[in-house]
């Protein structure tokens, strides 16, 4: 993975060289790739998640498809604005540290979408952003799996056991959610949606993740119990 970094205009950009060329993209990546209307007007939409940023599935090749996911908000701060933020300087937007991190992930091996590109569009002391990623095709999230009584046991104990191999990385997902878990045609689990997320020395956190991951399994099915997850995951260390 060749990640380098670029500027035009307002715009910052930071992209996987290995991506886009494999993608047949041989120009430099231009702002307008981090736009819905490009991939719609080129009939390149297939699909859109559910969730505040309605991330936009697109084929980006005729083998190959992507997330497109825009940087959104939540809660009340979401009120005075959805998507800009504080600009603080490029590396430290929310675009180049999720690019960066997924890359050092990808790169140790561990079940992160491929990172493709981040823009980051400055707007004088605020800042949009938007992030790429190659999609896990066919890949269903552990909520919906859970909904329709899909998540059994043996697929449990991968979910604790793949938690616990980025726990021994040193990452600290912020939002472990049984949305952010997805899991794929083999049943092999993969986690998404690093935004915020940090490599830390082991501590609380680690507990403080599982506990956040219980809550959210339990919105969709109060009576799934974890024990599975956690069996899993002791067994991985």
């Amino acid at each position: 993975m060749r990640l380098a970094a670029l500027r035009q205009k307002n715009s910052h950009i930071l992209h996987d060289a290995d991506s886009l060329c494999d993608a047949g993209i041989s120009h430099q990546p231009d702002p307008a790739l981090f736009s819905a209307e490009y991939w719609r007007s080129r009939d390149l939409v297939i699909g859109e998640a559910p969730g505040r940023g309605s991330s936009l599935f697109l084929q980006a090749t005729p083998g190959e498809q992507w997330v497109l996911r825009p940087y959104r908000r939540g809660g009340l701060v979401a009120k005075l604005s959805q998507k800009r933020y504080f600009w603080v300087g490029a590396e430290r937007t929310r675009g180049f540290c999720e690019m960066r991190l997924t890359a050092n992930l990808f790169e140790q091996g561990l079940p992160v979408p491929r990172p493709v590109a981040t823009c980051v569009a400055r707007h004088g002391l605020s800042y949009e952003a938007a992030l790429i990623t190659q999609r896990i095709t066919g890949a269903k999230a552990l909520a919906e799996l859970i909904v329709n009584h899909l998540a059994d046991e043996a697929l449990l104990q991968r979910i604790g056991a793949m938690i616990r191999r980025f726990h021994q990385a040193k990452l600290d997902h912020v939002d472990l959610n049984a949305r952010n878990i997805l899991v794929d045609n083999s049943g092999a689990p993969w986690l998404i949606d690093l935004d915020r997320c940090r490599l830390r020395q082991p501590g609380k956190w680690q507990n403080a993740n599982l506990k956040r991951l219980e809550r959210s399994i339990h919105k969709f099915d109060s009576t799934l119990s974890i024990s599975a997850i956690l069996q899993g995951y002791r067994a991985a260390g």
